[in-house]
């Protein structure tokens, strides 16, 4: 039988944990059900410094541990659970687990979204030890270094590459073709960059780097030209992945309305889907900013617009 809960949130991230605290202190019986990555992107995070509240900064996965017992203080339960299935067609909204069946009153979507990578192995051995997905959250800690690389061809890559100029000397960005993506202003402004080189028909083959007092750290790439298939070293104290981000969201295809890539559309204002009842917040549903603080945000907005939405149709 259908285990029935007031709110269910989907994932564990700033905004599914923050959404859950507003929505337990409300004396709403909220579950949160984790998904594949509890506490989300922030647990593969080594120091989190722009995060309101925490003067001398935070690592990621302690900071996740915070605001789940902040949301569990309050009454808010969490459980180690991927939803699998959900059926919105009619309330209570069902939704099923591997290991359980569900139904809720209201549902918040908090998903998050992935970044996409190269998929070659000595970017899992870095990550974190100087590679990077996010210029704005971890540019500071590149402060001083000659060479900083940024990989991609889009509007994310030329302004992420601008924004590292106010760090390193010098920035390299690595494009697999002679094509780019980005739109042709701001392509212009990387090109004419005095910091910035463009180097085209280039692909990482691999990351590179030391052990210095058993710490490691990247140092450099090996990159690969795409035409004649010839090799070489480039140093850089960094990388910055910048080849796009995908939402979290292929449960719901078909069921919620999303843009072209996936993110799932609220009406504006609001975290309000298509479906009364239904609400989405943080990187699920924002593709421009991709913070953990905008992230929390909005996840305070789909608590209390579901607390409001209960109330209205009847508690």
């Amino acid at each position: 039988m259908a285990e029935h809960k007031r709110v269910i949130i989907i994932g564990s991230g700033p905004a599914g944990l923050t959404a859950a605290l507003y929505s337990s202190r409300a004396r709403l019986d909220t579950l949160v059900l984790e998904g594949q990555q509890p506490g989300g992107q922030l647990t593969i995070t080594t120091d989190v410094e722009n995060y309101p509240g925490f003067a001398d900064g935070i690592q990621g996965p302690e900071m996740m541990d915070i605001l789940r017992k902040q949301a569990q203080r309050f009454g808010a339960e969490t459980r180690f659970e991927t939803i699998s299935k959900v059926d919105f067609s009619s309330r209570p909204f069902k939704l099923e687990s591997e290991k359980n069946s569900y139904t809720a009153d209201a549902v918040i979507i908090s998903t998050g979204a992935s970044a996409k990578l190269l998929g070659i192995p000595s970017e899992s051995e870095y990550w974190g030890l100087g590679i990077s997905a996010c210029a704005t959250c971890d540019g500071f800690f590149f402060r001083g270094e000659k060479n900083l690389f940024v990989i991609g061809g889009g509007d994310t890559a030329m302004e992420e590459a601008i924004y590292l100029t106010n760090f390193a000397e010098k920035v390299t960005i690595l494009n697999r073709s002679e094509n780019f993506r980005a739109s042709k202003i701001m392509f212009k402004r990387a090109k004419e960059h005095e910091k910035i080189e463009i180097l085209t028909n280039v692909v990482v083959a691999e990351f590179v780097g030391e052990t210095i007092n058993g710490a490691k750290r990247l140092t450099g790439a090996i990159v690969e030209d795409t035409v004649s298939g010839e090799q070489r070293r480039i140093d850089a104290g960094g990388a910055f992945i910048a080849i796009g981000h995908k939402p979290n969201t292929d449960l719901f295809e078909g069921i919620i309305d999303m843009n072209e890539t996936g993110y799932i559309i609220t009406k504006p204002g609001s975290t309000y889907t298509n479906i009364e009842g239904v609400f989405a917040s943080g990187d699920a549903q924002d593709w421009t900013y991709r913070q953990a603080v905008t992230a929390a945000g909005t996840g305070c907005m789909a608590a209390i617009d579901a607390e409001r939405w209960l109330a209205e149709i009847g508690g």
